[in-house]
């Protein structure tokens, strides 16, 4: 199915609508078109022109299982450049002990465990996904195009684009993000705040290399995260105060690159950012469900959380195994695919581990974003237990790599 070149066809048929073409939209086209599914996936924007000028700064941390379920749907053999993350370090403002987190402690027969994930571009990643889907014949991208309608009858759904073609399928997905147009039209109500926080991302360059290690830096204003790249470079994830986020970006980059001088240390020599700034406001969004009538949630369209962990992307692409292996094995049997009931395992199957992230990361930034000296006493002790639990230490290492609980085939390394 190709959606270039059918404007005189008045109805495209389809067993799947996804809205939202970003790395998790996408990455659940490619799955499901991957295992014959036949996809329609319709964006605003052309997800295919992807430029240099086009990038948002920001990086990803893609955990061990979400590397697993890229690689089963065939993406992660166009990554190309990506960073292991061998090590996580974690260090609370000017304290001198410090939580570390080594691969070689996962170890199995006495080999090393293969990192805790990799540090990908967006970019690239985005990049990945589209040349995995030129290879898929079920996989119709309808892009630039604007949704006019979605009408979800009784056993099938209808897109209408502006421009007067329709696709008729059996389930539409939501990949639209935490504005997400179709989970309003179906009434989801949600829960979310705003942090008083921005997050301020960059890349800089520096003189040592760093090791594969991710460093995690807490500080009052929030944590402060260095994430390995190729090369002698870093990702930044710089949590600010909002009221003082503007400030720092109007510095000019001699003054932005001492100040991310002082917040880094010397560990890595001298540090200078490399190329632009972004900052983003930092909430918190869950969806009541994450299903209703011959529709599904995933990503951001279904829950949002605080990047202290680096997991957001990683439980949207967890969302997309789950929500593909769904689909896929319902189809093999034989069952309408958009029915509540087929749906209704996704939804169960992915509420528990998103809202254990959720209380996870907005804990730990209520925690730490604090210099309260009683807090800050307790927070340094329950540190340096972990420290000296090897087997508590080794659950909280799965769990950064994304292989703990029920995994989806794909999470768990097998094909759908």
């Amino acid at each position: 199915m190709n959606g270039a070149g059918r404007a005189d066809i008045a109805d495209i048929q389809a067993d799947v609508v996804v809205v939202g073409a970003g790395m998790v939209g996408g990455a659940l086209a490619v799955a499901l078109a991957g295992a014959g599914i036949r996809v329609a996936l319709i964006d605003r924007a052309d997800p295919r022109a992807l430029t240099s000028e086009g990038r948002d700064g920001r990086a990803s941390a893609i955990a061990l299982g979400s590397q697993r379920a890229l690689s089963g749907i065939g993406v992660w053999d166009h990554v190309g450049a990506a960073e292991p993350i061998l090590d996580i370090r974690v260090t609370d403002a000017d304290a001198p002990g410090f939580l570390h987190y080594d691969h070689r402690e996962l170890g199995e027969n006495g080999d090393a465990a293969p990192g805790f994930g990799h540090i990908v571009e967006n970019t690239i990643l985005r990049r990945a996904i589209w040349a995995r889907a030129r290879d898929l014949p079920a996989l119709g991208v309808f892009a630039p195009a604007e949704l006019a309608a979605l009408e979800r009858g009784r056993d099938a759904v209808t897109a209408r684009l502006a421009d007067g073609r329709q696709i008729v399928a059996a389930l539409a997905v939501s990949a639209e993000g935490r504005d997400a147009r179709l989970r309003r039209e179906a009434g989801i109500a949600v829960t979310e705040w705003t942090y008083p926080q921005t997050g301020i991302v960059c890349t800089v360059g520096h003189e040592r290399p760093h090791g594969g290690l991710a460093h995690e830096h807490f500080l009052a204003s929030g944590p402060f995260a260095s994430l390995p790249m190729t090369g002698n470079r870093s990702s930044i994830v710089w949590t600010e105060r909002t009221a003082l986020a503007p400030a720092a970006l109007a510095l000019d980059d001699d003054a932005f690159s001492a100040e991310l001088q002082r917040r880094f240390g010397d560990w890595l020599g001298r540090v200078r950012v490399e190329g632009g700034r972004w900052s983003y406001p930092l909430g918190l969004m869950h969806a009541e469900r994450y299903i209703d009538h011959r529709l599904a949630l995933v990503g951001d369209a279904a829950h949002l959380i605080h990047p202290i962990a680096g997991q957001g992307l990683n439980l949207g692409l967890r969302d997309v195994a789950a929500l593909a292996e769904t689909i896929v094995d319902a189809r093999r049997l034989g069952i309408d695919i958009g029915l509540s009931a087929t749906l209704e395992r996704y939804q169960r199957w992915r509420r528990v581990d998103n809202l254990t992230l959720i209380a996870v990361t907005d804990g730990l930034n209520r925690l730490f974003s604090t210099d309260f000296a009683p807090i800050a006493l307790a927070r340094r002790i329950g540190m340096a237990a972990v420290e000296n639990m090897p087997g508590l230490k080794r659950l909280f290492m799965r769990h950064a790599m994304g292989t703990v609980g029920e995994l989806p085939r794909l999470v768990a390394g097998q094909m759908l």
